[in-house]
């Protein structure tokens, strides 16, 4: 599809969606092609899964958890503790 310059600027927000949809739209000056313009695909992915109802946006915020320290990450307090990962390692090998 092409479009002159004066009419791009003419009707911007309508070839913008156009080039949103997926079309390709070649801008020309005196009728030589100049520039094109195109939809990001990538960019709107998360949009478009909602338009197309695969994709329910969240209702709630993701809730937030404590990292463990450590000592609890190591097991401390349960008489398994160790100093740094080996002894992680060691508790995982278990």
């Amino acid at each position: 599809m092409e479009v002159s310059v004066s009419a791009l600027r003419a009707e911007l927000k309508s070839w913008i969606e156009k080039a949103r949809d997926g079309e390709d739209v070649v801008i020309t000056e005196r009728g030589v092609p100049v520039a094109r313009l195109t939809g990001v695909g990538s960019a709107d992915l998360v949009s478009e899964l909602v338009r197309d109802g695969l994709l329910t946006p969240a209702q709630a915020e993701r809730p937030h958890h404590a990292v463990p320290t450590t000592a609890q990450a190591v097991g401390a307090g349960n008489g398994t503790s160790r100093s740094g990962l080996s002894g992680l390692v060691r508790r995982i090998r278990r």
